[in-house]
């Protein structure tokens, strides 16, 4: 017997709450383990992060490792309330592959055995592919900016210190961005399933996306140098060239 809307909505809703309760644990778990959290945050800032001691290691990487800036906090709430923010989102990262699984258990009756295996491809394919974009933001990116910004000085007399939310709100945008970034084949493939998106005109404008790419690149990372421009443009030529391969013909 067929299910009638309000069945649907009651299971939506049954879904939704386990949803919340399961990103609220996650979240209060993370809350718990500070030290933890806030380490694993600030790691690319110090002068030991593994970015910074294989750049020390290369001919060119002297003075990589010289990262000395400190951080400090001008609001009375702010610590608490960043610690609450983060532990949100750790929360709701750990919790992300269970939101998946109860998503796809939510939409899988309404879909045909081939479509179902479809879905779960490309949830695990698009997630996979946010990750990769968040792990190259956390590797990469970020420290390399973070080296340049936190150092740049107008005048000498002019002292870096920076603002413990402004650190970590630049980590997450940064984060967040380059992980919808790392999305463009899963969005070329949607337009080309809509009829939206050829793989021949992708091809046609190959040297205009890479141009473009290495624009969106130096806009990213304000460094300076053709090192880290390359790091981040070649990874997001990779994706477009993917993209090609994924959108129908």
């Amino acid at each position: 017997m067929a299910e009638s809307f309000w069945d649907h909505l009651d299971e939506l809703r049954s879904v939704l709450i386990r949803c919340v309760v399961a990103w609220g644990i996650c979240a209060v778990a993370a809350f718990c383990f500070r030290d933890a959290l806030f380490a694993f945050l600030f790691a690319p800032a110090h002068p030991d992060f593994i970015t910074y001691r294989l750049l020390c290691s290369l001919p060119c990487g002297e003075g990589w490792g010289e990262v000395l800036v400190s951080f400090i906090n001008t609001q009375l709430a702010a610590q608490f309330t960043v610690h609450m923010q983060v532990a949100a989102l750790a929360g709701l990262v750990i919790a992300f592959p269970f939101l998946l699984w109860q998503l796809y258990g939510f939409l899988s009756p309404a879909l045909y055995p081939h479509e179902k295996r479809a879905a779960g491809r490309i949830i695990g394919f698009g997630t996979v592919l946010f990750l990769c974009g968040v792990a190259l933001n956390y590797l990469v990116i970020f420290p390399f900016a973070f080296r340049f910004l936190a150092t740049y000085q107008v005048q000498p007399e002019v002292v870096n210190q920076i603002a413990l939310d402004s650190y970590v709100s630049t980590l997450l945008i940064l984060s967040l961005l380059m992980g919808i970034l790392f999305e463009m084949p899963m969005v070329a493939w949607a337009l080309g399933k809509a009829g939206l998106l050829e793989a021949a005109w992708l091809k046609q404008y190959r040297r205009h996306a890479l141009v473009t790419l290495m624009i969106l690149a130096a806009v990213i990372t304000p460094t300076g140098d053709a090192f880290t421009l390359m790091l981040v443009t070649i990874p997001l030529y990779l994706l477009y060239e993917l993209s090609i391969m994924v959108t129908p013909k």
